[in-house]
């Protein structure tokens, strides 16, 4: 697929994404987390999906993909080059996730459609876009204490939030994916970052995808 055909695609495909109330707290029972890690060939994609119970916060199982590459590294279109593993991941799931966090960005995107949106609109599943930086647009200043937030705009139109997960530690970059809205992913996203930057399903998702990359390289180097 050629850039200007994914371009046109993600135009296309985000008149779908759909912005919602976040679901009743006692109707969720499981949140997934996910991350995609390139293998230092630049060959294989390595995708992780994690699965964690509800109110509990505990890990249940990972479940792990690996998809050669077939889309180039291009800002603002990396949903191509990662959605294929994480869909494959996704073929393993036993539990149907009721939220899942993304490592990536939602619809703060220049054409409002990154990962989390592409996953979600895909799958039908309610996603949160939770990035380590901003791609697109001006946000406020959250503050430095857990959990103090302020709004991301682009172009006059609000695209997400700006959130300190932890005291003393670069904020993420939250925005409603798909069936998700703004408050919505920002209370998921502090909520379950209990630990670290990072939600807790997001974190050990790159942490096991980190380490079977790891493992990747070795194995080729023996």
């Amino acid at each position: 697929m050629l850039a200007a055909d994914a371009i046109a695609k993600q135009r296309k495909l985000a008149a779908r994404v759909r912005i919602e109330k976040s679901p009743p707290l006692e109707s969720v029972q499981w949140i997934a987390g996910t991350d995609a890690s390139i293998t230092r060939d630049n060959q294989f994609l390595i995708g992780v999906i994690t699965l964690f119970s509800w109110p509990d916060l505990r890990h249940h199982d990972s479940y792990i993909a690996k998809v050669a590459v077939e889309f180039p590294y291009i800002p603002g279109l990396l949903s191509f080059r990662e959605l294929p593993v994480l869909l494959e991941a996704a073929k393993q799931l036993v539990h149907e996730p009721d939220i899942v966090i993304v490592d990536g960005h939602g619809i703060a995107h220049p054409r409002r459609f990154g990962l989390a949106s592409h996953l979600g609109v895909e799958t039908g599943w309610r996603t949160i876009g939770c990035a380590k930086g901003r791609l697109v647009g001006k946000c406020g200043d959250p503050g430095d204490e857990k959990g103090k937030a302020a709004d991301c705009s682009h172009n006059g139109e609000r695209i997400g939030i700006v959130l300190r997960s932890r005291k003393g530690v670069k904020p993420v970059w939250v925005s409603p994916g798909h069936r998700m809205d703004f408050e919505g992913a920002a209370w998921w996203v502090n909520r379950t970052a209990t630990r670290y930057r990072l939600p807790e399903p997001v974190h050990v998702a790159h942490h096991e995808a980190s380490r079977i990359r790891k493992a990747f390289v070795e194995n080729h180097l023996k």
